[in-house]
């Protein structure tokens, strides 16, 4: 299977994290001109299952180091398959939230709060898992002073949703957005380190037996969110935050266009996550998982410049905007230090 050999080409490929799962809400917007969410959701998981087992039975399964995808999958033990399964169940339920906050909020709110949430409680979790299995840690004052930058960033990503002009939405509404959005985040943070705890993380060469490589805990975890999507987002599709109900012979109506570009979110968003459990070895969970998380900064990025998201606000807002810029590079720089 490939396998990152250097430190380098593990934080390169964290910005390719970065920008993947910033950048998958993309669809979601694209989606949203005829399509609920609700709808689009289903389309995304679909993507992200196939794309797995696409990159499972290619980059998974060739070369010489480490146990092929089929082999590692028959010899996980069934405490490392219960532990990602239940990293897919609590990451989708994170993200169904977290789709519905971009739905009424936009990207350029919903992600600097959500995930931006997610990268401080969830580099913790990963810490904590990193020293109990004696993988990569980092420099622990650094990671904390980047972390502590990213929360100032998100603070002022908070100050600024507030003052955000008329976009049609109503006050009641936009409240709802970031209170989903919070929500989305606190519960995300839990999700990677459950899938840290069935890898390997300190060998992916001759993993330790009965735990996996990442090619199969990103098959394995996107089953959970497969699974776990018929309840969860059968719930919401029967009982929306906002609108009405909507129902599956709707999902069957979508024209061949509408459902690839869902698909198409969801293999950029398993891409990213892969990426992250692959580089998990040389650049530590922590750092991995913190870097991938700079995503809020892309995502505002693309709300702010490509979407308008914040046209017609009030004074002082594109202010707190690049002040949020600024923190979230600061503190991205600093766990990129950390990790060396």
């Amino acid at each position: 299977m490939f396998i990152v050999n250097s430190y380098t080409l593990a934080v390169i490929l964290c910005f390719v994290i970065m920008l993947c799962w910033g950048s998958w809400g993309n669809t979601q917007k694209l989606a949203a001109k005829s399509w609920r969410y609700e709808l689009f959701y289903w389309d995304y998981v679909i993507g992200m299952v196939i794309f797995a087992l696409i990159l499972a039975f290619t980059a998974g399964s060739i070369g010489e180091a480490g146990r092929p995808f089929l082999a590692d999958l028959k010899q996980a033990s069934a405490s490392s398959v219960l532990w990602i399964l239940l990293g897919g169940i609590i990451f989708n339920a994170s993200n169904i939230l977290l789709s519905a906050s971009t739905s009424i909020a936009g990207m350029s709110v919903a992600f600097p709060l959500g995930v931006g949430l997610a990268l401080v409680l969830g580099v913790i979790n990963n810490y904590r898992v990193a020293l109990q299995q004696g993988s990569k840690t980092g420099n622990v004052a650094l990671l904390a002073i980047g972390v502590a930058l990213v929360v100032c960033a998100i603070v002022c990503n908070g100050i600024a949703a507030s003052r955000k002009g008329d976009s049609g939405v109503s006050k009641a509404d936009q409240k709802k957005g970031i209170i989903l959005a919070l929500i989305a985040g606190f519960v995300m943070s839990f999700f990677s380190s459950f899938v840290m705890r069935a890898m390997d993380t300190a060998n992916f060469v001759t993993p330790a037996a009965g735990k996996v490589t990442p090619y199969t805990a990103i098959v394995l975890f996107t089953l959970g969110v497969l699974l776990s999507n018929f309840i969860f987002n059968t719930i919401v599709m029967r009982k929306p935050f906002v609108g009405e109900p909507v129902s599956y012979s709707e999902y069957f109506k979508g024209n061949f266009k509408t459902h690839l570009v869902g698909m198409l979110g969801g293999a950029i968003w398993c891409l990213g996550t892969a990426l992250s459990y692959i580089t998990a070895e040389k650049a530590g969970p922590a750092v991995s998982y913190a870097l991938g998380q700079g995503a809020p900064m892309v995502a505002a990025i693309w709300g702010v410049f490509i979407w308008k998201e914040f046209q017609g606000a009030k004074k002082g807002v594109y202010g707190l905007l690049a002040l949020m810029f600024c923190l979230f590079v600061a503190g991205l720089a600093c766990i990129v230090a950390a990790g060396n």
